[in-house]
């Protein structure tokens, strides 16, 4: 598969793919959304600009990632919120972007989760 380049147009297949979302949500986003108006194509065929996928992004990380609400999203974006830090995964990658997770630490959590409900 040929690899686009970072300034290339996305497909609304593309982007969901990327995000590990479905297609109807990132439609949906476009409504929730004002600032996201990606280019439509004849037939109604989105295309994604570089700064729209960068959005895309930051929207996607507000709502899985950082547990913002719709609403709250939106209004941390209009604010001036685009000025967080890029992602730094490619926009094709989806693991890539996973925080590194101290497993370790997330098991002992559990382990004293478990006793505390056992003792309850």
């Amino acid at each position: 598969m040929n690899e686009k380049s970072a300034d290339a147009f996305r497909t609304i297949g593309e982007m969901a793919v990327a995000l590990g979302v479905r297609t109807h949500i990132l439609r949906y986003w476009e409504e929730q959304f004002p600032m996201l108006r990606p280019l439509t194509r004849a037939g109604g065929r989105r295309l994604y600009r570089p700064e729209d996928v960068t959005l895309l992004h930051t929207i996607n990380r507000l709502l899985y990632s950082e547990g913002y609400t719709i609403k709250g999203a939106r209004k941390f974006l209009q604010s001036g919120g685009l000025s967080l830090p890029p992602v730094a995964a490619p926009v094709m990658a989806t693991s890539a972007s996973t925080p590194s997770i101290d497993i370790s630490a997330l098991r002992a959590v559990r382990d004293r989760l478990t006793s505390a409900l056992a003792a309850a």
